[in-house]
């Protein structure tokens, strides 16, 4: 049996899972659509032995956001959407840290209009030192619904652009890019953005529930 027969079959399968989870509500050909886009958008990722894994938690995110745009997933938690071209550096911090920092009461996305094939090295080395393991994540694409279910959308200054849906409220971060930057200097980055989502998680009225250890060079 073909490796490209292997993969339909996986394809299949998945699709036939994620469409039982989405009956009623998403039509089998949209989340085939969605599986064979992810599939298509992670296919280069450098961790090849879980791309599955990868292809079903971009298609499953896709379908929640796009479940709670339409309105038939009620938001339990506010949506807050990270932007930046590349996903590769900024908005992966600032999302893993508001995941972080509130202890799930943020419901956190992030997303790039150009996504890079991998995360920067330094930022995972910069967020491992502070226990937040970056090891798995990926750049994701900018896709509507995602865009469109979330109830704060923050771009990190990099000039990208998300549309304006109504009822959102749009912020812009400038923030310094790391990418070919060193650690020390990637570590001020994860610091400065550390300050931000604080301040982000005080005007949403969420309490930081998992504090990091005090700032310092290589240990946050």
């Amino acid at each position: 049996m073909s490796a490209e027969i292997d993969r339909d079959q996986w394809v299949h399968g998945e699709v036939q899972r994620l469409a039982a989870e989405f009956a009623g509500r998403v039509e089998p050909a949209t989340v085939e659509r969605y599986v064979r886009e992810a599939l298509a958008a992670l296919d280069r990722a450098p961790v090849r032995a879980h791309l599955p894994v990868l292809v079903h938690r971009f298609a499953r995110e896709r379908l929640l956001a796009l479940a709670q745009a339409e309105g038939w997933r009620p938001k339990t938690r506010p949506v807050v959407l990270f932007v930046c071209v590349q996903n590769a550096g900024r908005s992966q911090m600032a999302a893993a840290l508001t995941q972080h920092l509130s202890g799930g009461q943020v419901e956190v996305r992030s997303a790039g209009s150009a996504p890079a094939a991998a995360l920067h090295p330094a930022v995972v080395a910069v967020m491992q030192e502070i226990g937040i393991d970056l090891a798995q994540a990926f750049p994701k694409p900018l896709t509507p619904e995602v865009a469109r279910a979330a109830d704060v959308v923050v771009s990190m200054g990099c000039g990208d652009t998300c549309p304006v849906y109504p009822g959102q409220r749009h912020e812009t971060w400038e923030i310094d890019d790391p990418a070919g930057q060193g650690l020390e200097r990637v570590r001020a980055i994860r610091d400065a953005l550390r300050d931000r989502v604080e301040q982000l998680l005080h005007r949403l009225g969420v309490p930081v529930a998992n504090p990091l250890a005090p700032r310092g060079s290589g240990g946050g």
